[in-house]
């Protein structure tokens, strides 16, 4: 039980970055579009990354240098492109919530839920890497991969759902373009610490 409850505290903690796939799960509960599926992806996204972490992935990606700098590069990338296309939005604002309507259809969404999760490094150093070292110090190392992978459950859920309380706020446009320049911001100040890191 220790160990499980040390996995979800730490896990927990990693996944409270507001990042690229944390905006977009916000953004889809408050459009109420796919909310399900888009937090099932990324949970299930995060349990196999745990798993792998876990399991010993972290020591490879430790063992080759080059590998991190791929992720790194690639991922900063990614991000100035999805920071870009935020900014874009917030220029041109106009969208407004409105219940039960979105903008794009369940495979469009939940492709961009997958490169969100899969193409950041972030994750990939969170999750794989970190997280698999430090269950390598608990005898438990099931029950520490479980708690992370609790945490990304109980996160996500909220997350997605918890969102439908803000949709009064954002019934107006211009809270809609204020949301886009900050995921924009976000975006582009994670590529930054990668392209620097």
């Amino acid at each position: 039980m220790q160990a499980a409850l040390a996995g979800f505290a730490l896990g927990f903690s990693l996944i409270l970055a507001i990042g690229a796939q944390n905006a977009f799960v916000l953004r889809q509960g408050l459009r109420r579009e796919h909310v399900w599926a888009v937090v099932l992806v990324c949970a299930l996204s995060d349990a196999v990354l745990v798993a792998a972490g876990v399991a010993g992935f972290g020591a490879l990606a430790e063992a080759v240098p080059g590998l991190e700098r791929v992720m790194r590069y690639g991922g900063a990338a990614f991000l100035l492109v999805y920071g870009a296309r935020a900014f874009v939005a917030a220029w041109r604002g106009g969208e407004v919530l409105e219940a039960g309507q979105g903008a794009g259809g369940r495979a469009r969404a939940l492709l961009t839920c997958l490169a969100l999760t899969w193409l950041n490094p972030h994750v990939y150093l969170d999750t794989v890497v970190l997280l698999g070292s430090v269950s390598a110090q608990y005898d438990n190392r099931l029950g520490f991969g479980a708690g992370a992978v609790g945490a990304s459950f109980v996160f996500f859920l909220g997350l997605g759902f918890g969102a439908r309380l803000l949709a009064p706020f954002f019934r107006r446009p211009l809270n809609w373009r204020v949301l886009d320049a900050l995921v924009g911001a976000v975006m582009w100040a994670i590529a930054a610490g990668l392209l620097l890191g």
